[in-house]
């Protein structure tokens, strides 16, 4: 056999734009916005369990795509299978499912606590997939629900190879303006993005069964605001200080930015009915939402003043999604680690000088859907 070339199929895929959230527990203890703009949408994901077919034998399965460390994608599952355990006595699969190089450690200590499922049933099962959404990672029509929280933002690649003028593709903020990102580039950014929900759909249409349900959940924009207003100004401000003090040059940061994507509602849901994007037909959209939560770190500063502490939960809220893009565009080098904590410290004193610079805003976008037919795509 070792001669025997592999299938085309069996060939990798360059998808991953991150090598996974901070890990350590880091993510888990900083990502409390993210279960709230979550737990928002739950009452459709459990209204979707009610109306899940599930006549046929064998496991229901439920696999939550982009589940990090585990905290919020334990919380999210647990409210279908609550739901489920009181339809039938089938046994329930939940599965959870990240980039190869997401930290799993904390995830498998949390899925079975002394011996036991974390669901609190005997016949709930619970496993992890390693690999990027938007691959095909489950057998054809293994699935019955699948869900993703807060992940599909990251891109599947980086459409273009610099960006000069600021870190992130959604451009600078009205409030700080510090920086620009050209029209020619935001396109770039865009299609791809578009393109991205249509490649993530179907993967998941040739998992699902027919009448299988997808819950697609990301932060987004809307016409008054975008969720990277404010934190990626301020990482950004916080790059341009060893760039100017020289410790990071000019070629470095036009090669550095955050591979992620702003999606309006719109962009969410359009790719959907969208032919030339080839995923048309598959899915019906049942429900489909744009939102905005409060802030936890916000809300505490608003009624404490506590600046310190409001610094450092809003710097370690984006470091715990930032940190390891950030890392990898340095140079790899004895001082990168130590170069990245100074980042952060900066971001957290510049935060602490001119708070009113910074604001930010938790906007959410969101949509139920159902594979609407069995063919596989």
């Amino acid at each position: 056999m070792s001669g025997q070339k592999p299938p085309a199929s069996a060939s990798p895929v360059a998808h991953a734009t991150t090598t996974g959230m901070t890990g350590g527990g880091f993510y888990n203890q900083n990502s409390t916005p993210q279960w709230d703009a979550t737990a928002a949408v739950l009452n459709h994901l459990e209204a979707a369990a009610d109306a899940l077919p599930i006549d046929a034998s064998g496991p229901i399965c439920l696999a939550d795509f982009g589940c990090s460390e585990g905290r919020n994608s334990i919380a999210a599952l647990s409210r279908p299978v609550s739901r489920l355990v009181q339809r039938t006595d089938r046994p329930i699969q939940t599965i959870h499912s990240d980039l190869p190089t997401n930290d799993f450690s904390s995830l498998l200590r949390s899925l079975r606590p002394e011996g036991h499922s974390v669901f609190g049933q005997p016949n709930v099962y619970s496993s992890v997939v390693g690999g990027s959404m938007y691959d095909q990672l489950l057998p054809d029509r293994s699935l019955h629900m699948a869900t993703t929280f807060n992940a599909i933002g990251f891109l599947s690649r980086k459409p273009i190879a610099t960006l000069p003028g600021y870190i992130f593709p959604n451009g600078p903020s009205a409030i700080r303006n510090n920086g620009f990102v050209s029209e020619e580039d935001q396109a770039a950014f865009s299609k791809l993005a578009r393109q991205d929900i249509a490649t993530f759909l179907k993967a998941r249409a040739r998992e699902l069964v027919p009448g299988g349900k997808l819950l697609l959940q990301v932060f987004g924009a809307n016409e008054t605001a975008s969720t990277c207003d404010g934190i990626y100004d301020l990482l950004n401000d916080a790059v341009l200080g060893f760039v100017e003090n020289g410790s990071i040059s000019q070629d470095v940061y036009a090669a550095y930015y955050q591979p992620v994507y702003m999606r309006t509602l719109e962009e969410l849901t359009g790719p959907v009915s969208d032919p030339a994007l080839g995923a048309a037909g598959v899915f019906q959209i049942d429900h489909a939402t744009s939102y905005e939560i409060p802030v936890s770190f916000n809300e505490h500063f608003s009624a404490d003043g506590d600046l310190e502490t409001y610094a450092r939960d809003y710097v370690n809220f984006f470091r715990a999604f930032t940190e390891a893009v950030l890392k990898n565009a340095l140079p790899a080098n004895d001082q990168r680690d130590t170069l990245v904590e100074q980042i952060y410290e900066k971001a957290i004193q510049l935060l602490k000088a001119a708070p009113d610079l910074y604001p930010f805003r938790y906007i959410a976008v969101a949509a139920l859907m159902t594979r609407t037919d069995s063919r596989v795509i």
